[in-house]
């Protein structure tokens, strides 16, 4: 899901890895805000901490989507 595709408001859902344990990821729901560091800019509300929308952010628009390309990277059947 590209950025420009979005709108303040909306909820999506990311891939996040845990920063204390490299092999734990998760999918997890975030909201779209404004950036109150970047007049006019995207960025992520995500566990009370705001987050810069990259371009390059994989933000997908449902769970399920998420959850399929999860298990492509993390699923090892």
């Amino acid at each position: 899901m590209k950025k420009n595709q979005i709108q303040s408001g909306d909820h999506v859902y990311v891939i996040c890895r845990n920063p204390h344990a490299a092999s734990v990821a998760m999918i997890q729901e975030a909201e779209v805000i404004e950036n109150p560091e970047k007049n006019g800019d995207k960025a992520l509300l995500l566990n009370d901490f705001c987050y810069e929308f990259a371009e390059d952010d994989a933000v997908f628009p449902t769970f399920e989507e998420a959850q399929l390309i999860y298990k492509q990277i993390y699923d090892e059947d």
